[in-house]
């Protein structure tokens, strides 16, 4: 198992420059919208935040500073919405969606306000050659707005860890993205629990900081609060 683990990882170098991606175009329904069209853009490509302390970990390197060049879509609570990915998602890991109710205008806010977790994508199954997630090669990632969600404008943010070299401190990657949505309705529901981001994550998790190759792990939660 020893020498599998040591081809794993090396494995998982070779991969780190050529399996990068990014979530770039909404999904409301059957629509996929324009790349970037009500997703912030990001500056740094399709590279990694690895820093879970950074306010980079919000929507990503240069996504604090795009949202006014960026459309909010208008969805209601029930309506099927989601993200597509510029390239298959190909490092193993878990996926999050989390919400942000703005303070006034999505395309202003900061998402230093109140976070909850909406969505989850965790382990798929345990197998001899370690952990394989759920969201494995995916292309896009679909879920449901929760029916009590409240009225307002909110930042939608996806985040997929990759976990492929995340044996020491730092080495796990979040590939994140923030889109811009106004929710309609009625509901007066607070979401709980909530976060904040960056403050979620120490980095030091079980679920962030392992090895899924050896020692093979057991279980697998993905990291955060609960889904609401």
């Amino acid at each position: 198992m020893r020498s599998f683990a040591t081809i794993m990882a090396a494995a998982a170098l070779a991969q780190t420059a050529m399996a990068h991606y990014r979530f770039n175009q909404l999904i409301v329904g059957d629509e996929v919208t324009k790349e970037y069209e009500y997703v912030r853009q990001n500056s740094n490509m399709n590279s990694p935040v690895t820093d879970v302390t950074s306010k980079d970990l919000v929507c990503n390197v240069g996504g604090l500073d795009t949202g006014a060049q960026t459309k909010t879509y208008k969805v209601a609570p029930g309506d099927t919405v989601g993200f597509a990915v510029d390239t298959p998602i190909q490092h193993p890991g878990p996926l999050n969606v989390y919400m942000s109710k703005a303070t006034g205008e999505a395309s202003e806010y900061d998402g230093s306000g109140d976070w909850f977790k909406i969505y989850e994508m965790g382990a798929d199954k345990v197998g001899d050659n370690g952990l394989t997630f759920k969201a494995d090669k995916l292309d896009k990632v679909t879920f449901t707005l929760p029916d009590e969600t409240p009225a307002g404008q909110y930042l939608l943010r996806v985040e997929h860890i990759g976990l492929h070299s995340a044996s020491s401190f730092g080495g796990a990657q979040f590939y994140i993205s923030c889109a811009q949505i106004e929710v309609s309705g009625s509901s007066t529901a607070k979401p709980d629990p909530t976060v904040k981001i960056p403050g979620v994550y120490t980095g030091h998790e079980d679920s962030i900081e392992l090895s899924i190759y050896y020692p093979i792990p057991e279980n697998y939660q993905p990291p955060g609060p609960a889904v609401w």
